[in-house]
């Protein structure tokens, strides 16, 4: 058995789906049990917990958990939702002590500053290291899906709004079917201490290369634009995201673009998934459809 959190979700879901094919039983630990009936026909085990103290129990009697948080594209100051869910997890890993953790972080978490909305992963890697449990942090590029909230504008105007920049500049990207897969074959592993992994995809891709990816899903042609800087808050706003909130994404969309985030972190393993840029496109595409 393995508790797994996050099933309703794309990593948590490749990483069920995984230990699945594998044999392995699979605990599903869920905030809303109604959301994930689809797991419970494939044989999971749903053990519904809102970071309390419940989540003891879930981490009891397994082999492994895998363990996230969820993302927040517009946090509060100081990340406060996160940091109370990091204790929550903390305590539970520290009282249950299973026999090893996987938990899903990014790429640079070992920067100490420039982070922006992924900032609740260096607190968890600085939070949960210590707990005497074997430890492996997966650290993912950015994924592909998130092209995802850029399909409807390609389809519409042409064009893909981009504000990783230069165009032609190439950054790791990874799908989270791959970051699933390899994260439930390491939770697989037997280790000791802790493991620091980076995970990208088979290639990098720049902005021009998710135009052309596009281009491929959607059957029409797709131009690249990059987003002037000083138009970013103002883009931003437009697509949802209100414009007090914007400054954490902002933030590392900078740390990427200067080149501040980026793998080759000493000390830490590498892997590469298979899963391409535009098989991925190409299945956002027909599911949008």
């Amino acid at each position: 058995m393995f508790a797994v959190m996050g099933i309703t979700g794309n990593v948590g879901g490749a990483i069920a789906d995984t230990l699945l094919q594998h044999g392995k039983h699979v605990r599903g630990i869920v905030r809303d049990a109604a959301k994930a009936r689809a797991w419970q026909d494939k044989g999971v085990e749903l053990f519904v917990s809102d970071y309390d103290e419940d989540l003891v129990t879930a981490m009891t009697g397994v082999e492994g958990v895998f363990i996230m948080i969820p993302p927040n594209m517009v946090p509060e100051p100081g990340f406060p939702d996160s940091v109370a869910r990091i204790a929550a997890i903390k305590k539970a890993i520290i009282n249950a002590q299973p026999p090893r953790a996987v938990f899903l972080s990014s790429w640079g978490s070992e920067k100490p500053s420039g982070l922006g909305i992924v900032t609740p992963n260096r607190i968890l890697e600085q939070e949960l290291g210590d707990t005497s449990v074997p430890t492996a942090f997966l650290r993912p590029a950015w994924f592909m899906e998130n092209i995802v909230y850029s399909l409807s504008d390609a389809r519409s105007t042409g064009k893909y709004f981009s504000f990783y920049q230069p165009l032609e500049r190439p950054y790791s990207m990874i799908a989270t079917k791959d970051v699933g897969r390899i994260g439930a074959e390491v939770l697989l592993q037997s280790w000791q201490g802790n493991r620091v992994i980076e995970i990208s995809g088979p290639s990098d891709y720049s902005s021009n290369d998710v135009a052309a990816a596009l281009e491929t899903a959607i059957g029409h042609p797709i131009v690249p634009v990059a987003v002037p800087r000083e138009n970013w808050v103002e883009t931003l706003v437009q697509i949802g995201m209100p414009a007090d909130r914007s400054g954490a994404y902002i933030e590392l969309v900078d740390s990427l673009n200067s080149g501040w985030i980026k793998f080759g972190v000493p000390d830490t393993e590498h892997l590469k998934g298979s899963i391409d840029l535009v098989t991925t496109v190409k299945a956002l595409a027909a599911r949008s459809n």
